[in-house]
């Protein structure tokens, strides 16, 4: 598909649909068995690349958090290796040292130095990785233009399915893609990115202005989503940038540059919607749009509280347009506000005007609220700043799931 500004999303697209990007994964024996499962996987650019990466503002970081920005900031990444299953968090020295392994073992698999090898890993807190699988399960994989599709099976913990997308557009008389795969059901909230995300270009980009347009493609998408409030201290997002399209350099300032923050905002956000979609136990896609705030800050801020708040979420699940939930919300939110000018509407249908309640048919809007998405839009008439938050319904099942996590 497409829309009106040339950007494409890619039919089957992930994080092998650039350029000169390989990836594949194997089943090591790190998650407990079942058919088709997948646990440890690598991605690798054929050509050197720019680097640039985001990571959890948690004080708590695994060690392969650790390792992983050690080596970014030396600038010469262009693979990475992921696990499954295990964190690596929490388990003293010895989890950067498995880190390190790891990564040595990736890279001798890879014929790259251990410095080319970024690691992620994700998964259960306070255990070591299982050395001895990983020694025996990285030789095992397969590298090709299409293991994106395997890579993305390999990341996944409570998550119910694989989530990816690729979009590409045009940079004078070539065509750029970038692709893109992430992880995370739960433990997701705004406070830096996502669970895992890994972003593959084949435009070409200084190492410092990549910085620039991930932080500002993740401020509005991963930024932005929230499942139950929780941050991992495994949260990483990295994006590699090769130039294999051949387009040449990208450079601040000019509209090549504005295409390409677009594309990859358009991707971010694509991916951060079904984070929130498939979140634990959710049934509904929750989205709030907080339009008229003071400042695009406040705008983030009102709109991130509201769709992380409980008492809306669980709203939202039981299909009722407690109305009260979502405006108490924004009362706590910091954002500057006038209760008289407050307009709310859900999915379209006028609930609060000037901060006097509009009389609705409620069979109606909870018919409506029943559906597979619920939005909230709400203006608040004091300036031009407008932020869209996403998150999901909250239900039973999500106690279900985490309360047997490691049972």
């Amino acid at each position: 598909m497409s829309d009106s500004d040339g950007i494409r999303f890619l039919e089957g697209g992930t994080v092998t649909s650039p350029r000169g990007f390989v990836a594949g994964a194997t089943y090591a024996g790190i998650k407990t068995y079942a058919e088709d499962k997948l646990d440890l996987g690598l991605l690798m650019s054929q050509y050197p690349c720019s680097v640039a990466a985001v990571f959890t503002t948690n004080r708590l970081k695994s060690a392969s958090v650790i390792l992983c920005r050690e080596r970014v900031a030396k600038g010469r990444v262009r693979a990475l290796v992921v696990n499954s299953g295990i964190a690596n968090t929490c388990v003293g020295e010895q989890g950067y040292k498995d880190a390190q392994e790891t990564t040595a073992l990736a890279a001798k698999h890879l014929d790259l130095d251990p410095e080319e090898v970024a690691i992620c890993s994700t998964g259960v807190i306070g255990v070591e990785l299982p050395m001895a699988l990983i020694r025996a399960g990285i030789p095992k994989i397969e590298l090709s233009p299409r293991g994106g599709h395997d890579l993305a099976r390999a990341i996944l913990t409570t998550d119910t399915r694989p989530k990816e997308a690729a979009v590409s557009f045009r940079q004078g008389s070539r065509t750029v893609n970038i692709g893109g795969i992430v992880k995370g059901a739960g433990m997701i909230h705004p406070n830096m990115a996502t669970m895992l995300s890994f972003i593959t270009t084949d435009a070409e980009m200084e190492q410092g202005l990549l910085q620039r347009a991930l932080k500002e493609a993740v401020d509005q998408s991963f930024n932005m989503v929230s499942v139950d409030g929780d941050t991992s201290p495994n949260d990483t997002v990295l994006l590699f940038a090769n130039g294999a399209a051949g387009a040449g350099p990208i450079m601040a300032g000019t509209p090549e540059y504005s295409k390409f923050l677009e594309a990859l905002t358009a991707l971010t956000v694509h991916l951060a919607k079904e984070i929130a979609r498939d979140g634990e136990g959710a049934h509904r896609l929750l989205e709030v749009v907080v339009e008229g705030a003071v400042t695009l800050e406040e705008a983030r801020m009102a709109a991130r509280t509201i769709v992380s708040s409980n008492l809306v979420k669980a709203a939202v699940y039981g299909a009722d347009p407690n109305w009260g939930r979502v405006v108490t919300a924004l009362g706590r939110s910091g954002a500057e506000m006038d209760a008289d000018r407050i307009d709310l509407y859900i999915n379209d249908v006028c609930i609060l005007y000037q901060g006097t309640p509009i009389p609705f048919h409620k069979d109606a809007v909870v018919a409506i609220m029943r559906g597979p998405q619920v939005s909230f839009r709400v203006c608040l008439n004091l300036g031009q700043a407008r932020a869209t938050a996403w998150g999901c319904d909250l239900s039973e099942d999500y106690v279900t799931i985490n309360s047997a996590y490691t049972t």
